[in-house]
């Protein structure tokens, strides 16, 4: 039996990376696959490699709130309502305290953070109504603490986990699920100019895999790989001055395996 069989899952950024191997596989489980990105023709070539199974898509900005809930009723009026949203839409650009510019961080908030928030909002009023539904919102690892050359990224998905434990628990009562999916380094175009030593970086087809059974089982959160969750957990609840020092010590490393 198809896990996901008629179901209907819209994806926003399905046009790359995490979104469109997830549309991929989630469409050969059963699922009606409703994509959003910002590329047309990244949309096309995906419904493309569906071959035929259900598939609509909108081309859509998930920073502009107007734009985002036009494309979700337009996407839910030919394959249905939405049971499933998958908010993969992201980006990250370094952002040191050494060249910090406020407008970096306003970047990767407004796609990070606010475009959740956008895509949230496109979906949830119908969820509620039918008191069914589940939101996936894709943070990171990175939501644990502030990291050196990350500050930028790692806000904007604090942010992100925070409001979804919020939404969890006043929409539990509603049948609405959520899923906080937190993983580390991941093979995508996001990450092709980032040096990450090969045990810290996945490869795109594990790490779907996962979440895609996360998502199956409608797991609150989900955080991996265990190893480097463990250990952003624990420098999370540090104390900040050990904890500090240790990102110090491991960024020293870092720089000497270049």
């Amino acid at each position: 039996m198809q896990p996901f069989a008629n179901r209907v899952v819209l994806i926003t950024g399905a046009g790359s990376g995490i979104g469109r191997r997830l549309a991929h596989v989630l469409s050969e489980q059963g699922a009606r696959i409703a994509a959003l990105d910002l590329n047309a023709a990244t949309l096309a070539s995906l419904g493309a490699e569906l071959q035929g199974r259900p598939f609509a898509s909108v081309v859509a900005d998930v920073t502009d709130l107007g734009g985002v809930r036009a494309a979700a009723t337009r996407l839910e009026s030919e394959v249905g309502p939405t049971d499933v949203l998958i908010a993969c839409a992201g980006i990250g650009k370094e952002t040191s305290a050494l060249n910090f510019r406020a407008e970096d961080i306003a970047a990767q908030i407004n796609v990070n953070l606010i475009g959740v928030a956008n895509s949230i909002d496109a979906v949830l009023a119908g969820m509620r109504q039918r008191r069914s539904g589940h939101l996936v919102v894709l943070s990171s690892l990175a939501s644990y603490r502030g990291l050196p050359m990350m500050a930028g990224y790692c806000a904007s998905k604090a942010g992100v986990s925070a409001l979804l434990e919020a939404l969890r628990v006043e929409l539990a009562p509603l049948n609405v699920c959520v899923t906080t999916i937190c993983p580390g380094w991941i093979r995508t175009p996001l990450t092709s100019n980032i040096v990450v030593p090969q045990p810290y970086m996945m490869e795109v087809n594990y790490a779907v895999a996962r979440m895609v059974e996360a998502i199956r089982t409608r797991r609150p959160h989900l955080a991996f790989p265990p190893a480097a969750a463990w250990q952003v957990r624990l420098l999370r609840w540090l104390p900040a001055k050990l904890s500090d020092w240790l990102i110090r010590q491991r960024m020293r490393g870092l720089a000497k395996s270049k």
